[in-house]
């Protein structure tokens, strides 16, 4: 199984839907509260050129955050890059 990293803020209501899901998968993941962590945040932010979280990465591989976490498993297609498939 790849490694699931979730970058959040404490208070976003994606990240609590996208932890959830996982949860709910009965995926482990490795979560990243970005609360105060301004360089942090900035670097994943020129990394993935997205603006928002969550961010969440399946090993190496930005798959984007909630909406898009939400659609691979709606496909079944979460699983199969979970796994490695």
């Amino acid at each position: 199984m790849k490694e699931i990293k979730l970058y959040s803020w404490s208070y976003c209501p994606y990240c609590v839907s996208a932890k959830k899901l996982l949860q709910q998968k009965g995926y482990n993941f490795e979560e990243v509260i970005l609360d105060g962590k301004d360089a942090e945040l900035e670097a994943l932010r020129a990394k993935t050129q997205q603006r928002t979280v969550p961010q969440i990465f399946v090993g190496e591989e930005f798959i984007g955050g909630y909406s898009e976490l939400a659609a691979l498993e709606t496909t079944g297609e979460l699983d199969k890059k979970v796994k490695g498939a």
